[in-house]
């Protein structure tokens, strides 16, 4: 198992409230330095608009640090998903993130099925698997049909129980759902706290080791591919 960082990690160092942005070789750097060995550009709507010069300075700036590089989007319209297996392939990515749902897009699983089975063969052929992310607008059990329906191997899950728990769903009963089909993690651990007055709760991302998500547990279920 390789451990990495996202982009989501540099999310205020990347923003124009920085004094100096990051840009992607910065974080690439950053990674490296910090003994990543992976590093996923994450909802980085600019690298659609990069050249294949850029392209290929961002692959060559990866294989000189060291961290494996994958890419990661929403939607799978199948012409978006293509756009990002020609980036992929540019970037000598082998794994892309995805999310079901858009904000002008929000397909039911037989819409899904049905789109991913035209996307998903061209990733296969290339070499490449997408994962689908969990997250709060879509069921566990429903991420988890599409999957099985679309069955290739090239489809899997990126686990990621704390998103869910905005569903009210258990991060336990996640991890066992996904766990046969999980490709990538995004690890994040969590914590509810009392508002003043004690009334109702802030859930917010703390420290990992310090909050409820049982680490060990979902690394001993997924296992260690």
């Amino acid at each position: 198992m390789a451990y990495g960082i996202s982009t989501y990690a540099y999310f205020w160092r990347l923003s124009s409230r920085a004094p100096e942005p990051m840009g992607l070789p910065d974080m690439l750097r950053d990674t490296a330095e910090l003994g990543g060995e992976v590093f996923q550009i994450c909802d980085y709507a600019p690298i659609e608009s990069y050249d294949r010069a850029r392209l290929a300075d961002l692959r060559d700036t990866a294989a000189d640090l060291g961290p494996t590089l994958e890419l990661g989007t929403r939607g799978i319209r199948p012409d978006h998903l293509l756009r990002y297996l020609d980036l992929a392939g540019e970037l000598g990515v082998t794994l892309v993130r995805s999310m079901l749902n858009t904000a002008d897009h929000r397909p039911d699983t037989t819409e899904a099925v049905t789109l991913l089975k035209e996307a998903v063969p061209r990733y296969a052929a290339a070499g490449v698997t997408l994962g689908l992310e969990t997250y709060e607008q879509v069921a566990t059990d429903d991420l988890v049909s599409v999957v099985r329906a679309v069955d290739d191997p090239h489809l899997g899950i990126v686990l990621d129980p704390g998103n869910s728990v905005a569903r009210l769903e258990r991060p336990a009963d996640v991890v066992a759902a996904t766990a046969p089909y999980v490709v990538n993690i995004h690890v994040k651990d969590f914590a509810f706290t009392r508002r003043d007055g004690w009334v109702g709760f802030t859930y917010a991302g703390c420290p990992l080791g310090e909050g409820l998500l049982d680490y060990d547990a979902m690394i001993a279920a997924v296992g260690p591919g």
